[in-house]
């Protein structure tokens, strides 16, 4: 058999490994028109995948669309989008809730399997945000709160929104039409929720043993 043609492998080329990144599902979610649908758009390093429809005047009349000026789609199953983090080693892949109450029921579905959770907030509407950090503290999903720097919107400290939501878990700011923002945000999410995996796997390794009876 003629080998002339094939090239020579290195020596120890064999042992050499590719890197590899970790996928890891998360979540964005918040209230309606917190801008959920931009920051994947913005963040994403593929074309998004978006399911917005146009707002009836069905909805207009459901959902408080006063603050959200020109608003007139919203996302009505999931926005999805994929981001690589080579610092750490992971590949993000972001599933967009819907904001809307009549799609409650799709949420279990999408957060299956997450490793964490982006909570979007806008400060003019906070009281927005709390079903969706009940629904994450509730399932123990790790989550950071990101409060969106509306143009129109009054800063305020994140110690004030934190004892605002009356949470223990981050909360920091960026802009969800910025792509290095919305990473920053993700990266903060990635490092919570390996602190917290790492803490309920020490809790767990001290727990006693449970005897038959």
């Amino acid at each position: 058999m003629d080998f002339s043609g094939s090239s020579p492998v290195p020596f120890g080329s064999e042992s050499v490994q590719e890197p590899t990144t970790t996928p890891l599902k998360i979540i964005v979610a918040g209230g309606f028109g917190v801008g959920k649908t931009t920051f994947v758009g913005a963040v994403s390093e593929i074309p998004p995948l978006t399911t917005e429809a146009h707002m009836t005047a069905a909805a207009l009349g459901v959902d408080d669309a006063s603050q959200v000026s020109g608003k007139t789609t919203t996302t009505v199953a999931m926005d999805f989008g994929r981001i690589t983090l080579p610092d750490q080693d992971v590949v993000l892949y972001l599933f967009g809730t819907p904001g809307q109450d009549r799609f409650w029921f799709m949420w279990d579905e999408l957060t299956l399997g997450a490793v964490g959770a982006i909570v979007l907030v806008d400060t003019r509407r906070l009281q927005d945000s709390f079903a969706a950090i009940d629904y994450f503290e509730d399932r123990r999903v790790p989550f950071v709160v990101a409060v969106n720097q509306f143009d129109n919107a009054i800063v305020h400290p994140v110690e004030d929104v934190r004892g605002a939501l009356d949470i223990d878990h981050p909360v920091l700011t960026l802009d969800a039409r910025s792509r290095s923002t919305s990473r920053s945000a993700l990266i903060e999410l990635v490092r919570h929720a390996l602190d917290a995996t790492l803490a309920e796997e020490a809790r767990a390794a001290r727990a006693p043993l449970q005897t038959r009876t």
